[in-house]
């Protein structure tokens, strides 16, 4: 089963990290994040990827051209310009590397790499968040609810501590908002049957407006609870936050890695 990643897109509230680069190559303990949710997908035997790209796409690509000698020992050899792996740390991955356009939405970024994602069923998500989500559960619980799509969902803490205030005004506690007092968000980790095509019209939308709406409309969209760890890349305090995960040796994310 083929897992397509959409990474087309600008990421501005990243500042100056995407002015250099596109969002799914900001890097965390010196990997990009894209690299970080290939190894996700990878711990659980999906190696055949297509990455829709965008803005600044030409890195992407050059990033896997070159991935080869990125990960391993190399001898170079100046007389001749040869280059001779030593030691091969690289995975088994198959990258598809698809121009979707620079300003095109994410239903048109599927549309326009749906003849190298094919007419089967496919995985799908975004290329700036990491999660500690089980990728073959996620799979049987899409195929036991016969969906056209299957989104996977949490209920991430809140952003703003929760006070307890007498009516004196004073405070009696302080803590985390709880994760049953917030809403439902998608944290993208979706399953598709190829019949999400004939949802997503022209591709001039976003995928999470009309094509959504529609499937939700037609009672074809399932949502799996995700009750582990979740965590978006939208914003430099983001990319610390996950760095700082990394650095302590504990990224809930690779905690499955094999």
């Amino acid at each position: 089963m083929k897992v397509v990643i959409l990474a087309g897109g600008m990421g501005t509230r990243l500042g100056e990290e995407t002015v250099s680069k596109p969002k799914p190559m900001v890097e965390i303990g010196g990997k990009p994040i894209l690299w970080h949710i290939m190894k996700t997908y990878s711990s659980y035997g999906f190696h055949d990827f297509v990455i829709c790209c965008g803005y600044k796409g030409p890195m992407i690509k050059d990033y896997f051209i070159n991935y080869n000698h990125y990960q391993s020992d190399c001898t170079y050899l100046t007389g001749t310009q040869e280059i001779e792996t030593v030691h091969s740390r690289v995975e088994p991955w198959k990258v598809t590397l698809v121009n979707t356009g620079l300003k095109t939405m994410t239903a048109g970024r599927i549309l326009r790499a749906r003849e190298y994602i094919g007419e089967e069923p496919f995985l799908l998500t975004y290329g700036d968040g990491v999660a500690d989500l089980n990728i073959p559960e996620l799979l049987d619980f899409h195929r036991a609810h016969g969906k056209i799509i299957t989104i996977s969902t949490t209920q991430p803490p809140g952003r703003f501590g929760a006070l307890s205030i007498d009516e004196g005004g004073v405070i009696r506690g302080f803590k985390e908002k709880a994760r049953k007092d917030q809403s439902w968000v998608n944290i993208g980790y979706m399953v598709c049957e190829p019949k999400i095509y004939e949802y997503l019209g022209d591709g001039a939308e976003m995928l999470e407006a009309g094509p959504f709406e529609k499937l939700a409309a037609d009672e074809q969209m399932a949502a799996y609870p995700h009750p582990g760890f979740w965590s978006p890349m939208d914003t430099i305090h983001d990319r610390d936050y996950l760095e700082k995960l990394w650095q302590s040796g504990e990224a809930p994310w690779a905690a499955g890695w094999k």
